[in-house]
C-alpha cells in the first residue's frame, strides 16, 4: 500500500491559482501595450501568451513558458506618426482587446474555481474534525 504524503486537492488548487495569476499578469501586459508601436527594439509589441504544462509531482499545472504570438502584425494608415513608413503606414501590435478581455474573464473564473475548491476542502476538513470530537 502506497501512502500519499501530499495534500492533493490543496496542491492542485494552489498550482491552478498560481498559474492563472501569472496568466492574468500576461494578459494585463498585452492590454497595457495594445497601442505600443515601439517595444524598445525597433518593432511593435507582440502579444504574449502564457503556456502551461502538467506538473507530474503534484498533479497540478505550472507555467511552462511565456511565448510571443507570431501572428501577422496589422498595418494601419497614420501619416505623420513618428513610426510611419514612407507610405504613412505603421505596424501595430497584434493585440485584440476583445479577445484579451475574454481571456481575462476565463482566467479569473478559473482562479475563482480553484478558490472554491480550497473553501470546500476546508469545510470538509472542519466537518470531519467536528465529527471526531
Amino acid at each position: 500500500m502506497e501512502v500519499n504524503n501530499g495534500f492533493g486537492p490543496i496542491d492542485i488548487a494552489i498550482s491552478g491559482m498560481r498559474a492563472q495569476s501569472k496568466k492574468i499578469g500576461v494578459i494585463s501586459s498585452n492590454v497595457a501595450n495594445a497601442q505600443a508601436t515601439d517595444n524598445g527594439k525597433g518593432g511593435p509589441y507582440r502579444r504574449l501568451e502564457a503556456l502551461f504544462k502538467a506538473d507530474d509531482d503534484i498533479g497540478g499545472v505550472t507555467l511552462d513558458e511565456i511565448a510571443a504570438d507570431m501572428s501577422e502584425l496589422p498595418r494601419i494608415l497614420r501619416p505623420g506618426h513618428p513610426h510611419a513608413d514612407e507610405q504613412g503606414y505603421i505596424t501595430m501590435p497584434n493585440v485584440d482587446l476583445p479577445i484579451e478581455m475574454i481571456n481575462l474573464t476565463v482566467a479569473a473564473r478559473a482562479y475563482q474555481a480553484n478558490v472554491a475548491v480550497l473553501k470546500r476542502y476546508q469545510r470538509m476538513v472542519e466537518t470531519t474534525l467536528e465529527l471526531l470530537r
